[in-house]
């Protein structure tokens, strides 16, 4: 009972990540939406393809992150949870560097 318990709050965390990103991917606001918490969202060449942008990393991450929790469906104690945990981290920073690297670079002012 508990793998399963763990699993469905992992998952619906996954789909918070999901939600947040159809969200901005739909939000009609003239304002880019932040990455960074407690940080000024950067200004940006062109607002709503950023947001789409965003959006679409915050969809991905949230597929990703669910995939990361499979392993905890394996049962309690085993092994197989250090996927997840490393997985989740590895993810996390791939992120951090696709949207530093990619999507900041192309639509911030300069």
């Amino acid at each position: 009972m508990a793998r399963i318990s763990a699993f469905v709050v992992w998952i619906l965390i996954s789909i918070l990540f999901v939600v947040i990103g159809i969200y901005i991917i739909k939000c009609k606001k003239a304002k880019p939406f932040g990455f960074w918490a407690n940080a000024e969202a950067p200004q940006v060449t062109d607002v709503v393809a950023y947001n789409k942008a965003l959006g679409k990393l915050w969809i991905i991450f949230g597929v990703g992150f669910a995939i990361d929790g499979l392993p905890l469906l394996a049962g309690q104690n085993s092994p197989l949870i250090l996927i997840s945990v490393v997985g989740a981290m590895f993810l996390t920073i791939g992120v951090m560097v696709y949207y530093t690297l990619a999507i900041e670079a192309k639509y911030k002012k300069r």
